[in-house]
Protein backbone atom coordinates (compact mmCIF):
# COMPACT_ATOMS: atom_id res chain seq x y z
CA UNK A 1 0.00 0.00 0.00
CA UNK A 2 1.08 3.20 -0.76
CA UNK A 3 0.96 5.97 1.67
CA UNK A 4 -0.87 8.47 -0.61
CA UNK A 5 -3.94 6.19 -1.24
CA UNK A 6 -6.26 5.96 1.85
CA UNK A 7 -6.69 2.27 3.43
CA UNK A 8 -10.47 1.72 3.69
CA UNK A 9 -11.74 -1.28 6.39
CA UNK A 10 -15.50 -2.77 5.35
CA UNK A 11 -17.22 -5.36 6.70
CA UNK A 12 -19.75 -7.28 5.00
CA UNK A 13 -18.07 -6.25 1.73
CA UNK A 14 -19.67 -9.59 -0.30
CA UNK A 15 -22.75 -7.82 -1.16
CA UNK A 16 -25.33 -4.97 -1.20
CA UNK A 17 -24.27 -1.67 1.16
CA UNK A 18 -20.89 -3.22 1.64
CA UNK A 19 -19.91 -4.06 -1.83
CA UNK A 20 -21.20 -0.62 -3.00
CA UNK A 21 -19.09 0.85 -0.46
CA UNK A 22 -15.77 -0.96 -1.66
CA UNK A 23 -16.86 0.08 -5.07
CA UNK A 24 -17.45 4.26 -4.39
CA UNK A 25 -14.39 4.19 -2.43
CA UNK A 26 -12.25 2.73 -4.78
CA UNK A 27 -13.77 4.92 -7.27
CA UNK A 28 -12.37 8.04 -5.24
CA UNK A 29 -8.93 6.58 -5.11
CA UNK A 30 -8.74 4.38 -1.71
CA UNK A 31 -7.27 0.85 -1.42
CA UNK A 32 -9.52 -1.38 0.51
CA UNK A 33 -9.50 -4.05 3.23
CA UNK A 34 -12.29 -6.42 2.53
CA UNK A 35 -13.87 -9.20 5.10
CA UNK A 36 -17.05 -11.03 5.28
CA UNK A 37 -17.38 -14.93 5.43
CA UNK A 38 -18.01 -15.86 1.23
CA UNK A 39 -14.75 -15.74 0.33
CA UNK A 40 -15.82 -16.42 -3.02
CA UNK A 41 -17.57 -13.05 -3.62
CA UNK A 42 -15.24 -11.17 -2.10
CA UNK A 43 -12.28 -12.17 -4.30
CA UNK A 44 -14.41 -11.35 -7.56
CA UNK A 45 -15.24 -7.81 -5.96
CA UNK A 46 -11.69 -7.49 -5.41
CA UNK A 47 -10.87 -8.45 -9.17
CA UNK A 48 -13.00 -6.09 -10.35
CA UNK A 49 -11.93 -2.95 -8.36
CA UNK A 50 -8.23 -3.65 -8.94
CA UNK A 51 -9.07 -4.16 -12.91
CA UNK A 52 -11.50 -1.09 -12.68
CA UNK A 53 -9.46 1.45 -10.16
CA UNK A 54 -6.13 -0.35 -9.93
CA UNK A 55 -6.25 -0.21 -5.81
CA UNK A 56 -4.44 -2.35 -4.04
CA UNK A 57 -6.82 -4.97 -2.32
CA UNK A 58 -6.02 -7.34 0.61
CA UNK A 59 -9.37 -9.61 1.07
CA UNK A 60 -9.42 -11.25 5.08
CA UNK A 61 -12.63 -13.59 5.09
CA UNK A 62 -13.68 -14.44 8.62
CA UNK A 63 -16.84 -14.77 10.48
CA UNK A 64 -17.95 -11.33 12.92
CA UNK A 65 -19.64 -13.69 14.79
CA UNK A 66 -16.33 -15.15 16.22
CA UNK A 67 -15.30 -12.95 19.19
CA UNK A 68 -11.99 -12.65 18.06
CA UNK A 69 -12.49 -11.95 14.86
CA UNK A 70 -11.67 -8.19 15.52
CA UNK A 71 -8.53 -8.68 17.27
CA UNK A 72 -7.43 -10.64 13.95
CA UNK A 73 -8.22 -8.11 12.00
CA UNK A 74 -6.96 -5.20 13.80
CA UNK A 75 -3.52 -7.74 14.35
CA UNK A 76 -3.34 -8.46 10.99
CA UNK A 77 -3.35 -5.14 9.40
CA UNK A 78 -0.50 -4.39 11.87
CA UNK A 79 1.47 -7.68 10.79
CA UNK A 80 1.18 -6.35 7.26
CA UNK A 81 2.10 -2.72 8.30
CA UNK A 82 -1.61 -1.27 6.71
CA UNK A 83 -2.90 2.08 8.23
CA UNK A 84 -6.62 1.93 8.23
CA UNK A 85 -8.41 5.40 6.98
CA UNK A 86 -11.77 4.78 7.21
CA UNK A 87 -13.72 1.83 8.85
CA UNK A 88 -16.99 1.22 7.78
CA UNK A 89 -19.34 -1.19 9.73
CA UNK A 90 -21.35 -2.61 7.77
CA UNK A 91 -21.66 -6.20 8.42
CA UNK A 92 -25.66 -7.42 9.60
CA UNK A 93 -28.64 -9.39 9.09
CA UNK A 94 -32.03 -10.08 10.44
CA UNK A 95 -33.40 -12.51 12.60
CA UNK A 96 -36.55 -13.85 11.90
CA UNK A 97 -39.30 -14.39 14.28
CA UNK A 98 -40.33 -13.20 18.00
CA UNK A 99 -37.14 -13.78 20.91
CA UNK A 100 -38.46 -17.14 22.46
CA UNK A 101 -38.53 -18.53 18.82
CA UNK A 102 -34.79 -18.87 18.34
CA UNK A 103 -32.23 -20.54 20.07
CA UNK A 104 -29.76 -18.30 22.66
CA UNK A 105 -27.04 -19.15 20.41
CA UNK A 106 -28.62 -17.72 17.46
CA UNK A 107 -29.13 -13.96 19.21
CA UNK A 108 -25.51 -14.26 20.98
CA UNK A 109 -24.12 -14.36 17.55
CA UNK A 110 -26.43 -11.34 16.28
CA UNK A 111 -25.17 -9.25 19.41
CA UNK A 112 -21.36 -9.99 18.71
CA UNK A 113 -22.04 -9.29 14.75
CA UNK A 114 -24.17 -6.02 15.23
CA UNK A 115 -22.93 -4.48 18.15
CA UNK A 116 -19.67 -5.53 20.18
CA UNK A 117 -17.93 -6.10 16.84
CA UNK A 118 -18.45 -2.99 15.37
CA UNK A 119 -17.80 -1.52 18.57
CA UNK A 120 -14.31 -3.32 19.23
CA UNK A 121 -13.20 -2.51 15.56
CA UNK A 122 -13.95 1.33 16.42
CA UNK A 123 -11.71 0.99 20.28
CA UNK A 124 -9.20 -0.92 18.31
CA UNK A 125 -8.59 1.33 15.06
CA UNK A 126 -9.78 5.15 16.28
CA UNK A 127 -6.21 5.64 18.34
CA UNK A 128 -4.38 5.43 14.97
CA UNK A 129 -6.79 7.85 13.21
CA UNK A 130 -6.30 10.25 16.09
CA UNK A 131 -2.49 10.38 15.93
CA UNK A 132 -2.47 10.68 12.00
CA UNK A 133 -4.79 13.42 12.64
CA UNK A 134 -7.37 12.28 10.09
CA UNK A 135 -9.72 9.17 9.87
CA UNK A 136 -13.28 8.26 9.16
CA UNK A 137 -15.66 6.05 10.92
CA UNK A 138 -19.20 5.03 9.21
CA UNK A 139 -21.58 3.15 11.19
CA UNK A 140 -24.03 1.70 8.97
CA UNK A 141 -27.42 1.79 11.32
CA UNK A 142 -31.16 1.95 10.01
CA UNK A 143 -34.04 4.09 10.03
CA UNK A 144 -35.05 1.23 12.04
CA UNK A 145 -32.88 2.42 14.81
CA UNK A 146 -35.13 6.13 14.91
CA UNK A 147 -38.95 4.78 14.90
CA UNK A 148 -40.63 2.49 17.37
CA UNK A 149 -39.61 -1.20 16.87
CA UNK A 150 -42.10 -3.86 15.62
CA UNK A 151 -42.71 -7.16 17.01
CA UNK A 152 -40.53 -9.85 15.15
CA UNK A 153 -36.77 -9.50 14.53
CA UNK A 154 -36.56 -8.67 18.12
CA UNK A 155 -32.63 -7.35 18.43
CA UNK A 156 -32.29 -5.55 15.18
CA UNK A 157 -34.12 -2.29 16.03
CA UNK A 158 -32.37 -2.41 19.11
CA UNK A 159 -28.68 -3.17 17.94
CA UNK A 160 -29.07 -0.38 15.43
CA UNK A 161 -29.94 2.31 17.78
CA UNK A 162 -27.19 1.36 19.73
CA UNK A 163 -25.34 2.32 16.38
CA UNK A 164 -26.69 5.51 16.38
CA UNK A 165 -26.42 6.78 20.04
CA UNK A 166 -22.53 4.89 19.69
CA UNK A 167 -21.92 7.33 16.78
CA UNK A 168 -23.47 10.41 18.14
CA UNK A 169 -20.91 9.88 21.53
CA UNK A 170 -18.17 9.14 19.29
CA UNK A 171 -18.40 11.94 16.87
CA UNK A 172 -17.87 14.13 19.55
CA UNK A 173 -14.76 12.78 21.00
CA UNK A 174 -12.81 12.28 17.83
CA UNK A 175 -13.87 15.08 15.31
CA UNK A 176 -11.45 17.80 17.71
CA UNK A 177 -8.75 15.42 16.43
CA UNK A 178 -9.71 15.13 12.76
CA UNK A 179 -12.07 12.14 13.05
CA UNK A 180 -15.71 12.05 11.77
CA UNK A 181 -17.98 9.55 13.17
CA UNK A 182 -21.02 8.85 11.11
CA UNK A 183 -24.52 6.57 11.56
CA UNK A 184 -25.55 6.21 8.11
CA UNK A 185 -29.40 4.93 8.88
CA UNK A 186 -31.33 3.78 5.27
CA UNK A 187 -34.74 2.85 5.35
CA UNK A 188 -35.75 -0.06 2.77
CA UNK A 189 -32.76 -0.56 0.40
CA UNK A 190 -32.47 -2.51 -2.91
CA UNK A 191 -30.11 -6.00 -1.71
CA UNK A 192 -30.43 -9.59 -0.80
CA UNK A 193 -31.39 -8.69 2.85
CA UNK A 194 -34.47 -9.47 2.63
CA UNK A 195 -34.08 -12.79 0.59
CA UNK A 196 -31.97 -14.09 3.46
CA UNK A 197 -35.27 -12.74 6.34
CA UNK A 198 -37.31 -14.46 3.88
CA UNK A 199 -39.72 -11.54 3.19
CA UNK A 200 -38.80 -10.95 0.02
CA UNK A 201 -43.01 -11.77 -1.33
CA UNK A 202 -43.83 -9.16 1.64
CA UNK A 203 -41.58 -6.30 0.63
CA UNK A 204 -42.40 -6.56 -2.99
CA UNK A 205 -45.75 -5.12 -2.05
CA UNK A 206 -44.37 -1.89 -0.73
CA UNK A 207 -44.60 1.02 -3.29
CA UNK A 208 -41.01 2.00 -5.02
CA UNK A 209 -41.08 5.64 -3.85
CA UNK A 210 -39.71 3.97 -0.01
CA UNK A 211 -36.84 1.97 -1.05
CA UNK A 212 -33.54 3.39 -2.53
CA UNK A 213 -30.45 1.70 -4.15
CA UNK A 214 -27.63 0.88 -2.34
CA UNK A 215 -25.63 3.11 -5.31
CA UNK A 216 -27.72 5.95 -3.23
CA UNK A 217 -27.19 5.24 0.02
CA UNK A 218 -23.36 4.83 0.21
CA UNK A 219 -23.74 8.16 -1.98
CA UNK A 220 -25.02 9.89 0.50
CA UNK A 221 -22.97 7.92 3.52
CA UNK A 222 -19.92 9.23 2.04
CA UNK A 223 -20.79 12.79 1.71
CA UNK A 224 -22.45 12.75 4.99
CA UNK A 225 -19.61 11.48 6.98
CA UNK A 226 -17.11 14.12 4.96
CA UNK A 227 -19.35 16.71 5.99
CA UNK A 228 -18.91 15.74 9.71
CA UNK A 229 -22.64 14.52 10.24
CA UNK A 230 -22.55 12.45 13.09
CA UNK A 231 -26.25 10.84 11.70
CA UNK A 232 -27.04 10.56 8.64
CA UNK A 233 -30.94 9.34 6.79
CA UNK A 234 -30.48 9.27 3.28
CA UNK A 235 -33.65 10.07 1.43
CA UNK A 236 -36.49 12.21 1.82
CA UNK A 237 -39.25 9.99 2.71
CA UNK A 238 -37.17 8.21 5.36
CA UNK A 239 -36.75 11.49 7.04
CA UNK A 240 -40.10 12.39 6.99
CA UNK A 241 -41.06 9.05 8.37
CA UNK A 242 -38.23 9.64 11.31
CA UNK A 243 -39.93 12.98 11.77
CA UNK A 244 -43.52 12.24 11.41
CA UNK A 245 -43.06 9.32 13.83
CA UNK A 246 -41.24 11.42 16.80
CA UNK A 247 -44.40 13.65 16.94
CA UNK A 248 -46.50 10.98 17.44
CA UNK A 249 -47.47 10.33 21.00
CA UNK A 250 -45.45 7.03 21.94
CA UNK A 251 -48.95 5.19 22.50
CA UNK A 252 -49.63 5.85 19.12
CA UNK A 253 -46.54 5.36 17.48
CA UNK A 254 -46.34 2.02 18.57
CA UNK A 255 -49.72 0.95 17.42
CA UNK A 256 -48.90 2.45 13.92
CA UNK A 257 -45.56 1.10 14.04
CA UNK A 258 -47.40 -3.14 14.75
CA UNK A 259 -50.07 -2.03 12.16
CA UNK A 260 -47.63 -1.17 9.39
CA UNK A 261 -44.89 -4.10 10.30
CA UNK A 262 -47.27 -6.68 9.81
CA UNK A 263 -46.43 -6.04 5.69
CA UNK A 264 -43.11 -6.79 5.98
CA UNK A 265 -42.09 -8.80 8.78
CA UNK A 266 -42.01 -12.67 9.64
CA UNK A 267 -43.12 -12.32 13.28
CA UNK A 268 -43.95 -15.72 14.25
CA UNK A 269 -46.64 -14.97 16.50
Amino acid sequence: MTLQRPLSLITGASSGIGAEFARQLAARGHDLVLTARRTDRLETLAGELREQHGSQVSVLPHDLADPSAPKWLHDTLEQRGLQVDWLINNAGYGVPGTFEANDWSVHADFLQVLLTAPTELAWRLLPGMRRRGHGRVVNVASLAGHVPAPAGHTLYAASKAYLIKFSQALALENQPHGVNVCALCPGFTWSEFHDVTRTRDKMDKLPGFMWLSAREVVRQGIVAVERGDAVHIPGRVNRFIKTFVQLLPDRLALWLSARESKRYRNTGI
